[in-house]
């Protein structure tokens, strides 16, 4: 994975609108986030292979990134996101990584299921 660069994934979220798509999205401060012993809340949200089509995409912000993609009945929604791929699957990777390289968001787009 690489820095997003805004104007290439937004060129890839338009890429995908207006069809069906596969989302997956993952949240943590759990598990593999939080390690210091301090009392904290875990919290995350995972959904793979959810079937959408959304109408509209924009990512938005300086490092991280805010990606919310509108759809006819609500929103998806992924904030802290810092690096990205496109894959040899023709598949959008974005994730978010903390300050230690931990995984903090994923938000991936593809045609075909993960």
């Amino acid at each position: 994975m690489k820095p997003i660069k805004k104007e290439d994934v937004q060129e890839l979220i338009n890429r995908f609108a207006n069809q069906n798509v596969y989302i997956h999205l993952e949240t943590t401060n759990g598990a593999y986030a939080v390690h210091s012993g301090a009392r904290k809340t875990s919290a995350g949200a995972f959904i793979r292979n959810a079937l959408v089509t959304y109408t509209e995409g924009k990512i938005v912000g300086n490092d991280p990134y805010r990606v919310g993609l509108k759809m006819d009945l609500g929103w998806i929604y992924a904030e802290g996101l810092t690096d990205w791929e496109f894959d040899e699957k023709d598949r959008l990777l974005l994730a978010g990584h903390d300050e230690e390289g931990k995984l903090a968001v994923a938000l991936q787009i593809s045609t075909t299921p993960f």
